[in-house]
């Protein structure tokens, strides 16, 4: 499998602390900064623009806060906070930053946060990588960042171009399609039950006879939801029903 290549931009409004950061990735071959941004105007337009797989992100930059930042963007990368405070800690953890690391940077921790990263944009990194259950996918779903397990994923219904995920007490919406999801989730735990929901196998709780030698399943918090005629099929042979 070839190398992946991960895009990432420096969000930093001091030139030094910048240059710095940069000198400090050079180690790291398949790592390419492909802009530095010195406002949070700047840093929107370059995300946009590129797509980063993450980005390295001051709080302070020039009167604003780089939070202003992930509340502009309709999808939020992957985030690795560096900052000379450590008072926005807590606050960079609710919107889901990966981490958070005080200035100056060192080497050991710049190192310990990429690997982190790495390991959460993998699966995603390449067309034929499929998440395994252990995994959490990112998802922003207007002001509120979440961090899902796929293992408390019970349903994901079709919204138009997108899907909304439930798990827990929480739905959220994710930016991606449910073919783009049926191909990247693990098929022993997820299956396509109908053009609009993929169910999480592990949550059932009963399967109904329902019309036209189609199936009906219920979840084990009581959700119904029923399996159209082709895929009641390919379930009967993969559950052995």
């Amino acid at each position: 499998m070839a190398m992946i290549t991960y895009k990432t931009i420096i969000v930093e409004d001091e030139y030094l602390a910048a240059a710095e950061l940069k000198k400090m990735l050079e180690p790291y071959s398949d790592i390419e900064v492909v802009q530095v941004a010195d406002s949070v105007e700047a840093a929107v337009e370059s995300i946009q623009k590129h797509q980063p797989h993450f980005i390295f992100l001051d709080i302070n930059l020039n009167g604003q806060l780089g939070f202003d930042v992930l509340n502009k963007l309709p999808h939020v990368p992957h985030t690795i906070f560096i900052t000379a405070y450590d008072q926005y800690a807590i606050k960079a953890f609710e919107v889901s930053a990966i981490d958070y690391l005080l200035k100056p940077v060192h080497p050991k921790r710049l190192e310990e946060a990429i690997e982190k990263t790495k390991k959460l944009i993998q699966p995603f990194a390449t067309k034929e990588n499929k998440l395994t259950i252990d995994k959490r996918i990112f998802v922003k779903d207007g002001d509120q960042c979440f961090f899902v397990p796929l293992v408390d994923v019970f349903l994901i219904e079709s919204v138009g171009n997108y899907a909304r995920v439930f798990y827990n007490n929480y739905k959220p919406l994710l930016h991606k399609s449910l073919n783009y999801l049926e191909e990247k989730l693990p098929e022993t735990h997820f299956f396509r039950a109908s053009r609009q929901h993929i169910i999480n196998i592990n949550f059932i709780k009963t399967i109904h006879p329902y019309f036209n030698n189609c199936l009906q399943i219920e979840l084990q918090n009581g959700v119904k939801i029923d399996v159209s005629q082709r895929q009641s099929v390919k379930f009967k042979e993969l559950m052995g029903v």
